[in-house]
């Protein structure tokens, strides 16, 4: 049976989840819903009916799964929960120090609604969360190191985009190459997080806009930037479009640890990403977790879960005697 999903929000994550449908036949792309004037939304899938978000209650009944593609800073923490009661949902919230209090709030709309809702799926938190839990898991006597970019970070962008008087931004992730290379040579170090990462913004500021007051909400943010070196340049649309219209991102989880009677066998586990387009690889992690959720909603599961609760088959449109042929 076809799972059918709407699209909440059409940025370039919504691009991206419209694009990643179309690449796994079990799925249906049945709706968009947006903020905007429905007529006005241009889609790559004009067959698709786009409707305003404020009739989402009227389709309680006709869609399987709601992706949510908004942003973690002000969007997702409002539109989850009020989703989860009717719907079953997935998002990509990624304000890592908020996730308990976003998973509190969202069990308890899911579970008044009984539905599932699976939250801040993506590549991380997402795939790098579950690379920490088995790195943990198989090394107990070590460190978890987690190094990110160089690439953009959407979430980042967003909440900078939310700062008065900022027309459009961009901000790069840099791993400090120091640090990683103590890493990778087993030293364990333990890092601050200034000292794993840098952080570089370019903002195109709206005209007359106080350049100094935007310069310090920047980089003293918290969550964000303010445990950060940061540096804030301003330019202008042309070279916004010019130099930064692309996103790539990526990064790695290293697990360095020890066995042995005394721990003199060293180890290291890695797991890396190297990413074209940001929202496009969440977009496709996203979609197999919508997967996840209809089946364990279809189990009479409710509340809400992360990356953690979800059974690996569940994310794979093969059935089991499949994986077990091809992949075990």
């Amino acid at each position: 049976m076809s799972i059918r999903i709407g699209i909440v929000g059409y940025g370039n994550l919504g691009r991206g989840v419209e694009l990643a449908l179309r690449r796994n036949p079990d799925m249906e792309l049945a709706a968009f819903f947006t903020r905007r004037a429905p007529e006005t939304l241009k889609t790559l899938s004009p067959e698709v009916p786009v409707y305003h978000m404020d009739t989402l209650p009227e389709y309680k009944d006709q869609l399987d799964v709601l992706i949510l593609c908004g942003g973690s800073a002000t969007d997702l923490p409002v539109q989850t929960p009020a989703c989860a009661r009717l719907f079953n949902v997935v998002d990509s919230f990624d304000t890592h120090a908020r996730i308990p209090e976003h998973f509190e709030n969202c069990d308890a709309a899911a579970k008044e609604g009984g539905r599932v809702t699976l939250i801040s799926a993506g590549w991380d938190p997402g795939l790098f969360s579950l690379q920490r839990l088995m790195g943990q898991c198989i090394l107990p006597d070590g460190s978890d190191y987690t190094f990110w970019g160089k690439g953009i970070s959407q979430g980042h962008g967003d909440a900078i985009r939310r700062v008065a008087g900022v027309k459009d931004a961009r901000q790069y992730t840099i791993p400090v190459p120091e640090a990683m290379a103590r890493v990778r040579s087993g030293e364990n170090p333990t890092l601050t997080a200034r000292q794993k990462h840098t952080r570089e913004c370019f903002v195109v500021a709206e005209e007359g806009a106080d350049l100094a007051r935007i310069e310090n909400e920047i980089k003293t943010m918290p969550n964000y930037f303010a445990d950060y070196d940061t540096t804030v340049t301003f330019i202008t649309e042309e070279e916004m479009a010019r130099d930064h219209s692309r996103m790539p991102h990526g990064g790695l989880v290293v697990r360095s640890g020890a066995t042995g009677a005394q721990g003199e066998n060293k180890h290291l586990m890695e797991f890396s990403l190297t990413l074209d387009s940001n929202p496009e690889f969440t977009a496709n992690v996203l979609v197999c977790c919508a997967r996840a959720v209809c089946r364990m909603q279809r189990e009479g599961q409710t509340g809400a879960k992360t990356i953690f609760d979800v059974p690996p088959a569940y994310l794979s449109a093969k059935d089991g005697a499949e994986l077990r042929k091809q992949l075990l």
